[in-house]
């Protein structure tokens, strides 16, 4: 299942359907532009708030990911804490996968 969630996050980056970093995704989270946001267990306690309450202020499903690297490889970026999907389809699926 691991691989599954990985090769569809970077079909939804290479669509130009996500955005990623924490100040990016709460603006995509306000704008309601943001489906569904996948945030790493790893990220400091802080961060995990910030988005989680965001998420629950706004109605946006937020699912977990083992750790930053995973996150990051996914996207074929660096170490990523947040990532946020913008699109119905993607997001929809994607859910499927992270359950």
């Amino acid at each position: 299942m691991k691989n599954q969630w990985m090769s569809l996050l970077g079909l939804a980056n290479r669509a130009r359907k996500i955005i990623s970093g924490e100040e990016l995704t709460v603006k995509e989270i306000r704008n309601g532009r943001a489906k569904l946001v996948i945030l790493s267990k790893d990220a400091s306690p802080n961060t995990q708030k910030k988005i989680t309450d965001k998420c629950n202020s706004y109605q946006v499903p937020v699912k977990f990911v083992e750790n930053r690297y995973e996150l990051g490889q996914a996207i074929g970026k660096e170490a990523r804490v947040v990532v946020a999907l913008l699109d119905d389809g993607f997001a929809k699926k994607m859910l499927t996968l992270l359950d």
